[in-house]
């Protein structure tokens, strides 16, 4: 099972993120939550961009991706949940939820830390919020991302499959949670309550920056609640609130090459 996985990661991995692309941007356009203040095709064609520069540019970057070094723990019984030889089941719940909240620190820490913040700033540079904002990261982000996930999967022990299927969950979830889509208010806070919302995060690519540096979870919603760093509404409405942030306003900003040059530049 783990070397079908190592082999077949990539075609599987693509077939979920076009699928629940398609779903989300079928429903963007049927039920739009907030009208958009720039083109849509712009910044898809550029968004959308960036997402295959990173695709391809990765695997030829890093010797080894989350899989395959899941991979080679197993192969050497590596890891905390290796040396306590708890059940498989176990181990798989388990692993999810603490990717999910070392994930969330791991987001928390990129707003915190001046430097790592004009990395991920090219994320929340987007003057939109869409399906697309979901997969738009700055390379050199990912690098840092995919490093702290590697040491825990070497530290925690974790196995190839929860690996597989926390990124399966985790590109899912940022594509949900950064959908342009409707939700009523009932439904909303009852999806809330276990998981992130497009609403609940849409409040952290507010353009204030005490909601910016707040609901930093991507899928389990408790971690803002336990940390507190959970807010509710924005304080301007849904549809009056300013998403982005107060540098690089322009249109031409949102250009491949823009987003790739935005954390060397000041302004």
């Amino acid at each position: 099972m783990d070397t079908w996985l190592l082999e077949h990661q990539t075609l599987l991995r693509a077939s979920v993120f076009f699928m629940v692309f398609i779903v989300m941007a079928g429903w963007e356009q049927l039920a739009p939550k907030k009208h958009l203040s720039q083109p849509k095709w712009y910044r898809w064609i550029n968004n959308l961009s960036l997402v295959f520069f990173n695709s391809f540019l990765l695997p030829f970057t890093l010797p080894f991706l989350a899989v395959a070094m899941a991979y080679l723990v197993e192969s050497q019984q590596l890891g905390l949940f290796y040396w306590l030889n708890t059940p498989t089941w176990f181990n798989l719940i388990l692993s999810l939820i603490l990717l999910d909240m070392i994930i969330y620190w791991q987001h928390r820490l990129f707003h915190r830390i001046p430097l790592l913040w004009r990395l991920h700033r090219v994320h929340h540079a987007d003057q939109d919020i869409d399906v697309t904002t979901g997969s738009r990261f700055h390379f050199i982000e990912i690098w840092l991302s995919m490093l702290i996930k590697l040491v825990t999967i070497v530290v925690l022990g974790i196995s190839p499959l929860a690996v597989f299927v926390f990124e399966v969950i985790l590109n899912a979830s940022a594509m949900f949670n950064h959908s342009n889509v409707s939700l009523s208010h009932r439904i909303d806070q009852r999806l809330r309550k276990w998981i992130v919302t497009p609403d609940m995060h849409r409040v952290h690519h507010s353009i204030h920056r005490n909601e910016t540096d707040s609901n930093y979870g991507f899928c389990l919603s408790i971690w803002d609640r336990w940390f507190g760093s959970y807010i509710d509404q924005p304080k301007e409405g849904h549809q009056k609130m300013v998403i982005g942030i107060s540098l690089f306003r322009t249109p031409q900003e949102q250009s491949l090459w823009r987003m790739l040059l935005q954390p060397f530049r000041k302004q």
